[in-house]
């Protein structure tokens, strides 16, 4: 089997209050005011998609968002999002590793979170046979060609994965093209689904 991970609050805990809280330190706009005008718009997916650098992610949310930060302001706060790792969902993994199965790890992700997570959390690199990045793939989740490029590039079926993502439209995307798909509600959803498994 192959089994497809997502990465923020699936593997890893990510937390968007603990960005806002950190830009409002920096530039004194009022929390509640950022969290009105935060929203994962155009800029959000390309910058996912690679398809603007760094820098123009930056300008763009802080021309949308009326903030007045400096980049490496905007960065600190950016890589504030990383809470901390999910160890049963490691622990989860390397067991199906030792199982024979494909585990990799399909992300939404940028380029300023690479230069973070995977430093910090090394576990994560450790527990897959591949980590598969939309900004390096070019395209993103919920898209159909990057479940059809993970599934090509694996070499399994549909009905021979299962993908566990923290968004309903991930979701839905993967389970129209035939994967088995769970919606990863809290940190309880993954080590369930397994227990339940070996039932």
């Amino acid at each position: 089997m192959l089994y497809i991970f997502d990465l923020g609050n699936v593997i890893v805990d990510i937390d968007f209050n603990r960005v806002l809280g950190a830009w409002s330190d920096f530039s004194r706009v009022p929390l509640a005011t950022l969290k009105q005008s935060f929203t994962m718009g155009e800029p959000f997916h390309q910058h996912e998609r690679g398809e603007i650098s760094d820098e123009d992610f930056a300008k763009a949310l802080c021309h949308e968002m009326e903030l007045p930060l400096s980049y490496e302001q905007f960065s600190t706060g950016w890589q504030a999002v990383f809470v901390e790792l999910r160890k049963e969902v490691i622990d989860i993994m390397h067991k199906l590793r030792e199982q024979g199965h494909r585990v990799v790890v399909l992300s939404n992700t940028n380029r300023l979170h690479t230069t973070y997570w995977p430093e910090q959390y090394p576990e994560i690199q450790a527990a897959a046979d591949h980590i598969y990045l939309s900004q390096e793939m070019g395209m993103r989740k919920p898209e159909a060609r990057i479940y059809q490029q993970v599934l090509a590039l694996e070499g399994f079926s549909a009905d021979d994965s299962v993908f566990f993502d923290d968004n309903a439209e991930n979701i839905a995307g993967a389970e129209q093209l035939g994967i088995t798909s769970i919606l990863v509600t809290g940190k309880t959803t993954i080590p369930d689904y397994f227990t339940k498994q070996l039932c």
